[in-house]
């Protein structure tokens, strides 16, 4: 009898929540407002740097760049509240929306946007019935599953990827005789926030396979985010993920090593829109993406770190201290999303275990339309 791990059953759990959701809210039926074709205009200072080929997948690819402040604002007529959930505040991924919401960008557009703490499970079947309106998360297994259950779910623009030279990922405790050359991750125990539904799960089973492990040949331990380095230290697990700047507690330390981390120039993670902005108001929807894409080209366009003033608001906003903002290297915030991730994402996610279903179709996950309109980009 095959025995299930916590995290499958988190994964199962989640997908019966966001079915279970369909009883009370049905599918999204498509209206006059999400199908009726849509002008897309040239926008002013968003020329061609304002959209880049999706299929480029190049680590040193630049990422899409408008001039600051654009694009401008365009009010909606009529003000519009929007919720969006996001599993943290203190994470430096989320300090986009903090910005646009601190500046007024949202206002701006019209919109009066509040963000909501909870966490990924609690947020899906919220989305899926138009609770709230939008989620800064991850394409997850449990949300491909719940697309797959015929929800009205679509990953709308991305957020970052690392600096070059970040190591947030995987890190092992070094054995007598290795070397971060030479690492056997067959059998050991991993430590990490996030399991084998997470969209770490790419990144993560590519660095295993190439020491002779995989997600199905190693055991997880979910902790907290603040157990998961002294778990490491003291022997409680074997490896861990560890996150920005966390790392920065065993980088140079020869008893351990970094296998690798999230590829350089793809984003696995972002907006993810609910039926309210993708079918009830898709105007809203563009709005909301208008002022994302306006924040990171006016204030994380570049080494957003090297502006000792930004970096205090930074820190307020966030809650954390300077000197561990100043620690690691500026993210490329990226709000476009590349040819083939979803893809690359359930391959790890069915070699774990945790996908229910055929692969979700990328056209069917994927919404890149929206932020092209923002940009003014033409299909």
């Amino acid at each position: 009898m095959r025995t299930r791990t916590p995290f499958t059953c988190t994964v199962v759990l989640v997908a019966a929540s966001l079915l279970g959701a369909a009883g009370c809210a049905g599918n999204a039926p498509s209206n006059d407002a999400a199908t009726a074709p849509r002008t897309v205009r040239p926008v002013a200072g968003c020329g061609a740097g304002g959209w880049t080929d999706p299929s480029d997948l190049a680590p040193d690819r630049k990422p899409a760049r408008c001039d600051k402040g654009a694009p401008a604002p365009q009010p909606l007529a009529k003000k519009r509240k929007i919720t969006v959930a996001t599993g943290t505040l203190s994470a430096e991924y989320v300090a986009p929306l903090q910005v646009a919401v601190a500046k007024g960008e949202f206002v701006k557009e019209g919109l009066d946007v509040s963000l909501k703490v909870l966490p990924t499970p609690d947020a899906l079947p919220l989305l899926a019935k138009g609770d709230v309106d939008a989620q800064w998360a991850a394409p997850e297994a449990a949300v491909m599953n719940g697309i797959n259950g015929g929800f009205a779910i679509k990953w709308v623009a991305g957020n970052f990827s690392p600096d070059p030279t970040s190591k947030s990922g995987l890190w092992v405790r070094l054995k007598d005789g290795e070397s971060a050359d030479h690492v056997d991750m067959a059998g050991r125990k991993l430590g990490t926030m996030i399991g084998k539904g997470s969209v770490i799960a790419y990144p993560m089973d590519t660095s295993l396979k190439k020491h002779g492990g995989g997600l199905d040949r190693i055991s997880f331990q979910q902790l907290g985010s603040a157990d998961v380095l002294t778990a490491l230290q003291n022997g409680g697990v074997d490896s861990a993920w560890l996150l920005d700047p966390i790392w920065r507690k065993v980088d140079g330390d020869k008893k351990y090593a970094f296998l690798g981390g999230q590829p350089v120039g793809e984003p696995l993670g972002g907006l993810l829109f609910g039926p309210n902005l993708l079918n009830k108001d898709p105007d809203a929807g563009v709005a909301f993406l208008r002022a994302y894409i306006r924040t990171v080209n006016t204030y994380f366009a570049g080494a957003y770190k090297s502006d000792p003033a930004f970096v205090a608001e930074l820190a307020g906003l966030m809650k954390t201290d300077e000197a561990t903002l100043r620690s690691t290297p500026s993210m490329r915030m990226d709000w476009e999303i590349r040819k083939g991730t979803t893809d690359r994402l359930q391959k790890a996610y069915a070699d774990s275990g945790v996908s229910t279903g055929d692969p979700v179709p990328e056209d069917k996950a994927v919404d890149r339309a929206m932020y092209g309109e923002a940009v003014g980009h033409k299909p």
